[in-house]
């Protein structure tokens, strides 16, 4: 039977074999280390082999993270095939090294994975494919947006995000709006902040309204990002929301936008007793520009929170 260190001549690979084919797995598995610091071409043959068919976990996990730095088109193919492995440790080393991956060739070997039966496998191949940008996951993110899984959906709605994927607006509207998953609508809003469509300011402002204070809390950030005036009232009402971290958001939104109707109530929001609060009203109000803010700020100079106090002192220097 042919060796794999029939098929090389390299001293340092051939003088790790003897532990490399060692009974005890921890001695395979520092062997496997050894041979990855060589970074030699010829060593990839064993660490795809150990990946594939060595019989114990730990050593398969190790494998699948060594090989994180490589991107040859039978290394992405052999991650890939690690994500249905038996053992969990070794389906999210291979996971994770997919993630780390940069070129358009790895793409092109893990988007049919995005069609697979197993929940996880799909969801570990548009994490992958997210990180890569590659343009030809969009079709299948946007069909993946009807996954039963809500995890898939998710994943999904991050690849189409980071590919800037205009024509599914009206797709990630829908799922801003009606998914079950908290985290779904979350992610989706987020996602919505890619242009100010004539979908979005509707879909934005509706979310803001959600049940869940985490996709209110999206929605406030994304109107600030979508940059719309049409958007400030909402974000005015939002200062009134029940959670505080949705309050922030909304303040510091209206900032962006240099709302100045917002004027009397950032007034009043830099009175809370949360200093986060206080901080990003006192940074919006020198962002209105508006000479009605410059008293407000100066009995702010004597804040017991000192972030507080140096966002006073930039506030102020803006408005003189």
């Amino acid at each position: 039977m042919t060796s794999l260190f029939d098929v090389t001549d390299n001293d340092d690979i051939l003088a790790l074999q003897p532990r490399l084919t060692d009974e005890d797995p921890g001695v395979r598995r520092i062997a496997l280390i050894e041979l990855a610091d060589l970074e030699e071409p010829d060593g990839l043959l064993w660490l795809v082999d150990r990946l594939t068919q060595d019989p114990t976990e730990e050593v398969r996990a190790e494998a699948a993270r060594l090989l994180e730095a490589w991107e040859d088109e039978p290394v992405v193919e052999a991650l890939c095939q690690a994500l249905t492995d038996p053992a969990q440790a070794v389906q999210a080393a291979a996971a994770q090294s997919l993630s780390l991956l940069k070129s358009e060739a790895a793409g092109r070997v893990i988007l049919p994975w995005t069609g697979h039966a197993d929940i996880s496998v799909r969801i570990a191949a548009f994490r992958a494919l997210r990180e890569l940008r590659f343009p030809a996951a969009a079709q299948a993110a946007v069909e993946a947006l009807n996954d039963e899984d809500a995890s898939v959906r998710r994943e999904a709605v991050g690849v189409l995000g980071w590919l800037k994927q205009l024509d599914a607006l009206p797709a990630l509207a829908r799922l801003a709006s009606d998914d079950p998953d908290t985290e779904v609508r979350r992610a989706a809003t987020g996602a919505l902040g890619l242009a100010c469509d004539a979908l979005v300011l509707p879909a934005l402002r509706q979310a803001l309204q959600d049940q869940a204070w985490q996709v209110r809390e999206e929605a406030a950030t994304t109107l600030g990002k979508v940059g719309h005036a049409d958007a400030a009232p909402a974000l005015v009402d939002a200062l009134g929301d029940d959670y505080w971290q949705v309050r922030l958001r909304a303040t510091r939104s209206l900032g962006r936008l240099r709302y100045v109707p917002a004027l009397d109530a950032l007034i009043e929001t830099l009175g809370h007793r949360i200093s986060n609060l206080r901080k990003e009203a006192a940074l919006a109000l020198g962002e209105l520009n508006d000479k009605g803010a410059i008293a407000p700020l100066q009995a702010a100079q004597d804040d017991g929170d000192p972030e507080v106090r140096k966002a006073v002192r930039i506030a102020l220097s803006q408005l003189q």
